[in-house]
C-alpha cells in the first residue's frame, strides 16, 4: 500500500483493497504496445492518494426485534469461534443487539471480503464518517428571545395555549452534541443520558473515544436542537414546541468535528434501552440514500421496538437530487425537510430620517459599538444595478472613506476583498447589501484580519440606503431591534436534501421550520447570552420531534408506525421560491418538501386516516400507469365527505446535479373518474368505517426523460381538516443514468473512472489508448489506484483482477448500497463535498502471495439500483488499461 498523507476526508468511500477470492492465475506477461497518448497530468488534489485500513460493520443474518437477546449473543458467539477458526484477522470494537445484530470490526479490505463470505454474515459496510451538521450561525442576542414565529407555523403556539399539550411525561431523546447540562432551559429534565466521546474526540484528527456519564454540550448544535424541541424558561418566556418532556442526551460528537456511524449506533440502542419514546436526529451523511445501511435499518428497528424516530432530511440541496442519506432513509423513519421561517428579529441600526435597519454582523469582524454614529457613502462607481461594487481598490482615493460607513453591493469578488479594499480607504464601517432578495450571513475572515464593523442589510434596505446618500445620510447604532418579514418565508429552505430515495422511494416524508430559527445555546459559547439563530434541517426535525411527544401526550395509546401518517395526512402544502418571487402556481417538489408543512392542530383533530400516507410509483418505463389503493378510516362519529383532487407539484427536471423546474404533470382518475378537475371525485366516509380509493396515475407525458414527477392526492373538505396523500415516480428508464460519471479536472471533462501513476505522475482516462504500458513495483508507494466518480448510487459494486488477456484472476473486493459523490468537478469539492472515491490494489492475490511479474487490469462492475443482474443494461463496466506489474 502507498503511503499516503491525503486525508480521508476526501473521499466518500474509504476501501483497502487486497487482493481476495479464490483460483489465482499468472496472467499473460505480454500485450501489444498502444498508439496514442500517455494520459494526462496527475493534479496535485489528487497525487499519492490511497486508502488505509478501515472499520466496517458486519451484519449477521436474523432480526434482533424478533430474536431473543440469547439467540443473538449465540449467533455472534458462534461468528467469533468460526472466524478464530478461519484465521481471519480483525479487531471487534462494539457489538450491538438491540437494532442491529453484528458488530463494528477494524479489518483490512482482504479480510472483510473473507468475512463476507462466512456462513451467518448478512452483510458487511464501511463504517461512514459523519460531519456534525453544518448550520448558518447568528449569535445576535434578540430583546425577547422565543418561538413564537416558528411555533405559529406548525400550530405549536395553539396546542400548547388552547389545546394545553405541553409534552409531559413524554421522554425524547437527542442523538447530538450533548446538551448543556447548565442551561436554564432544561433543568431538572434531563434524566437519561451518555457521552459517548469526550470533549476531545475528532480534534486533530484522533478519534479516541473517552466516554463517561456527562453529555454537557461544548459543540452547541444538540443544545439548539434541545431548545427547539422543548426548552422552557419562564424568566423570558423562551419555549419549545413540547416545553414539558423529558430528555435522555446523548452525546456522539465532540466539541468540533464529526462522529462515526458505529458510535451513533451504539447511542441509538441506549436510547431505546433508556425507555425513550422519541428520538430526534438531526444528522446523517449525505448521498447514502438507501433503507438497507446499516443506521437506516436500525432506525426502521427503533419504530418496531415502539419508538418513534425523527431525523433531519439533509443540507445538501444546492447539490443536487438524490442528495439525502443516513437513518433519514429508513422506510419507517420521519423524514424531515426545511422551510423558512416567516419573520427574522435582527440587530437594527436607526438612520438619521428615523428609518430603522435591521442588519446581520459578519463573521470575521469586530461588533459595532454602542451609540457609533457615521455618515454613510459609497464609492464613487456605485450604483445599485452594479455587478462587482468595491472590487477594485482603485475607485477608493486614500483615506477618502475616513470615518465613513461605506454602502457596497453583494457580487463579483469576496466579502473580504470588500470590506479589505474599504478599510484601507479609511472606512470605519462597511454595510453589504444583497443583490437578490433577501438577507445574507457574510463571512468576512481573512488574514491581515478585518477591524472594522462589516453590517449586512437586505437588497431593498440597501437600494433604500442609497437613494438617500446624495442629499445626506448618517446611521446610529443604538442597540435597537426590529423583526422584518422573511423574503424567503414558507418557502422550502434551498439548502434542504432532495429525494427520492435510491430505490426511488418517496423521502422525505414532511417539512417544518428550519431557517432562521431561534433557540438555546451552550451559555460558555460565544456571546454568553445562551441562544442562537441557527438554520438547517437539524432545526427542522426537533418541530417535528416536539409536535410527536405533544400528540402522544393528547392520544397515548398512538402506535409509533402510525405516527408519521398521522402527521403526514394532515400536512400543508409549500411553495417553490425562484429568482426572488414565491411562486404559487405548483406546490414545490414532492421530493423537496414531502407532503408538507406539519400541522400540530389538524392532526389532532383529524379522524380520517388514510393509509398508506404516501405513494412510490417507482419508473414509468417498466410500467407507466400506476393503479394504487388508498384506504380511509373514520375513527369519528360524523360523516366526512371530501373532494379528491389531483394536485399536482412541479417536476424534478435538469439533471442530478442541477435540478431545475418544469411545470409538466402527471394526471389521475380516482374510482374511474377524472381527479384532474377543481371540483374532483366526491368522497363519503361514514362514521365509524372504511373506504377504499382506488387511484390511478399515469406519468407526465411531456416532463423530461429521467425527470421526478410527483404531487398529491388531496381530499378536500369544508368542515374537516384536509388530507394529502403525496405521490412521486420516475419519467423514463430509471437504469439509464449513469452510475459511473466522468470527472472535471482544470476545468476539462475526462472519461472515468481514470487508472492512476504516481510515479509516472499520470492519469489514464478511460478508454485512452497508450503507447506504452504503465508499470508498478508496490515499492514505495508505487502501486495502481482508480480515481472514481460515482455519478448516482450503486446498489453493487465489484472490484475485479483481470489478466492481461481480460480474464478474471479474483474478485477483490464487493461492496454494495453505495452513496453518490457531491460533484464531478474537482474544483468544487471540499471536506464535505467530495468528487472522487479512490480503489486501490495492494498486489497481493487473497492468499497473501505477492503477484508476480506480468499484465494486468482492473476492472469495475455496478450493479444500478433496482437493476436487474441477468439484464446487460443495468450493469455499467469499466476496464482499466493494461499495465505491468515488476517484482
Amino acid at each position: 500500500m502507498k503511503n499516503t498523507a491525503k486525508t480521508l476526508a476526501l473521499l466518500s468511500l474509504s476501501l483497502v483493497l487486497g487482493a481476495c477470492g479464490q483460483n489465482a492465475a499468472t496472467p499473460s506477461a505480454t500485450a501489444p504496445a498502444g498508439t496514442a497518448s500517455q494520459g494526462i497530468r496527475m493534479p496535485d488534489s489528487l497525487r499519492g492518494v490511497s486508502t488505509v485500513p478501515g472499520k466496517w460493520f458486519v451484519e449477521l443474518k436474523g432480526d434482533p426485534t424478533v430474536l431473543s437477546s440469547q439467540s443473538v449473543g449465540g449467533q455472534q458467539a458462534s461468528f467469533r469461534a468460526q472466524a478464530q477458526g478461519l484465521g481471519i484477522r480483525f479487531k471487534e470494537l462494539q457489538s450491538y443487539s438491540t437494532l442491529f445484530n453484528g458488530f463494528s470490526v477494524l479489518a483490512t479490505g482482504a479480510e472483510i471480503n473473507r468475512i463476507s463470505q462466512m456462513p451467518g454474515v448478512l452483510g458487511v459496510y464501511p463504517v461512514r464518517q459523519v460531519d456534525m451538521p453544518k448550520t448558518e450561525v447568528n449569535l445576535q442576542t434578540l430583546l425577547e428571545p422565543e418561538m413564537y414565529y416558528a411555533k405559529g407555523m406548525t400550530g405549536a403556539d395553539i396546542a400548547q395555549n388552547e389545546l394545553g399539550l405541553s409534552g409531559k411525561g413524554i421522554k425524547v431523546g437527542v442523538i447530538d452534541s450533548g446538551i448543556d447540562v447548565d442551561h436554564p432551559a432544561f433543568q431538572g429534565r434531563i434524566v437519561a443520558g451518555y457521552d459517548f466521546v469526550g470533549d476531545d474526540y475528532g480534534k486533530d484528527g484522533k478519534y479516541v473515544p473517552v466516554p463517561d456519564d456527562n453529555p454537557d454540550d461544548c459543540g452547541g448544535h444538540g443544545t439548539h436542537v434541545a431548545g427547539i424541541i422543548g426548552g422552557n424558561v419562564a424568566a423570558n418566556s423562551f419555549k419549545g414546541v413540547a416545553p414539558e418532556v423529558s430528555f435522555g442526551a446523548y452525546r456522539i460528537f465532540g466539541c468540533g468535528g464529526s462522529s462515526y456511524d458505529d458510535v451513533i449506533l451504539a447511542a441509538m440502542e441506549r436510547s431505546v434501552q433508556d425507555g425513550m419514546q422519541v428520538v430526534n436526529m438531526s444528522l446523517g451523511s449525505a448521498f447514502d440514500n438507501w433503507a438497507e445501511t446499516p443506521l437506516a435499518k436500525a432506525g426502521n428497528r427503533m419504530v418496531k421496538r415502539g419508538v418513534v424516530l425523527v431525523a433531519s432530511a439533509g443540507n445538501s440541496g444546492a447539490n443536487g437530487a438524490y442528495s439525502m442519506g443516513g437513518p433519514t432513509m429508513g422506510d419507517n423513519v420521519i423524514s424531515v425537510a426545511s422551510v423558512d421561517n416567516v419573520k427574522v428579529d435582527l440587530d437594527s441600526f436607526t438612520l438619521s430620517n428615523g428609518t430603522k435597519i435591521g442588519y446581520y454582523t459578519a463573521t470575521g469582524a469586530p461588533l459595532p459599538d454602542l451609540n457609533l454614529n457615521l455618515s454613510i457613502t459609497k464609492g464613487p462607481n456605485s450604483t445599485t444595478t452594479i455587478a462587482n461594487d468595491g472590487c477594485d481598490p482603485s475607485p477608493y482615493a486614500p483615506n477618502s472613506l475616513t470615518g465613513k460607513a461605506v454602502l457596497i453591493r453583494r457580487g463579483a469578488c469576496s466579502f473580504y476583498i470588500k470590506a479589505t479594499n474599504a478599510q484601507n480607504a479609511g472606512a470605519s464601517a462597511v454595510i453589504l447589501y444583497n443583490n437578490v432578495p433577501g438577507y445574507i450571513s457574510p463571512t468576512v475572515a481573512g488574514s491581515p484580519p478585518i477591524t472594522i464593523p462589516v453590517l449586512s442589510v437586505s437588497d431593498a434596505d440597501g437600494a433604500k440606503i442609497d437613494g438617500l446618500i446624495a442629499g445626506g445620510i448618517s446611521l446610529t447604532v443604538d442597540g435597537g431591534k426590529v423583526s422584518i418579514a422573511n423574503p424567503t418565508a414558507n418557502a422550502s429552505s434551498s439548502f434542504s436534501s432532495f429525494g427520492m430515495s435510491a430505490e426511488l422511494e418517496l423521502k422525505p416524508d414532511i417539512a417544518a421550520p428550519g431557517g432562521n430559527i431561534y433557540s438555546t445555546y451552550p451559555l460558555e459559547k460565544a456571546d454568553g447570552s445562551g441562544y442562537a439563530v441557527l438554520s438547517g434541517t437539524s432545526m427542522a426535525s426537533p418541530h417535528v420531534a416536539g409536535a410527536v411527544a405533544l400528540l402522544l401526550q393528547a392520544y397515548p395509546s398512538t402506535q409509533a408506525k402510525d405516527m408519521r401518517s398521522m402527521l403526514m395526512n394532515t400536512a400543508s402544502l409549500r411553495w417553490y421560491f425562484n429568482a426572488g418571487k414565491l411562486l404559487t402556481g405548483l406546490p414545490d417538489y414532492v421530493q423537496r418538501q414531502g407532503a408538507g408543512m406539519v400541522d400540530i392542530v389538524a392532526a389532532y383533530t383529524n379522524t380520517v386516516h388514510a393509509t398508506p400516507s404516501k405513494l412510490s410509483l417507482g419508473e414509468s418505463d417498466t410500467f407507466a400507469t400506476r393503479s394504487k389503493v388508498i384506504v380511509l378510516k373514520n375513527s369519528g362519529a360524523r360523516r366526512e365527505v371530501y373532494a379528491a383532487i389531483n394536485f399536482p407539484a412541479l417536476t424534478v427536471g435538469g439533471t442530478t446535479l442541477v435540478p431545475t423546474p418544469n411545470t409538466q404533470f402527471a394526471t389521475m382518475t380516482i374510482n374511474g373518474q377524472s381527479a384532474d378537475t377543481q371540483t374532483g371525485v366526491q368522497v363519503v366516509v361514514p362514521p365509524f368505517s372504511e373506504v377504499e380509493l382506488n387511484v390511478m396515475i399515469t406519468p407526465p407525458a411531456g416532463a423530461p426523460d429521467k425527470s421526478q414527477y410527483g404531487g398529491y392526492v388531496q381530499l378536500k373538505s369544508t368542515t374537516s381538516s384536509s388530507i394529502v396523500v403525496p405521490y412521486a415516480g420516475f419519467k423514463g428508464d430509471y437504469q439509464s443514468l449513469q452510475s459511473l460519471g466522468d470527472l472535471i479536472i482544470s476545468g476539462t471533462k475526462y472519461n472515468a473512472p481514470l487508472l492512476a501513476d504516481d510515479a509516472a505522475d499520470a492519469l489514464y482516462p478511460e478508454g485512452e489508448v497508450l503507447n506504452s504500458l504503465p508499470d508498478y513495483t508496490f515499492q514505495n508507494g508505487d502501486a495502481p489506484y482508480l480515481v472514481v466518480n460515482f455519478a448516482h448510487q450503486i446498489r453493487t459494486l465489484t472490484f475485479e483482477l483481470l489478466d492481461g488477456n481480460g480474464a478474471v484472476i479474483e474478485t477483490l473486493f464487493r461492496d454494495e448500497y453505495l452513496g453518490r459523490n457531491c460533484t464531478n468537478d474537482l474544483s468544487k469539492a471540499s471536506s464535505t463535498c467530495r468528487a472522487y472515491s479512490i480503489l486501490d490494489w495492494d498486489g497481493k492475490f487473497s492468499n497473501g502471495q505477492d503477484a508476480p511479474t506480468g499484465v494486468y487490469q482492473l476492472r469495475l462492475k455496478a450493479l444500478k439500483p433496482l437493476g436487474e443482474l441477468n439484464n446487460p443494461a443495468h450493469t455499467e463496466v469499466y476496464t482499466s488499461q493494461r499495465f505491468a506489474v515488476l517484482r
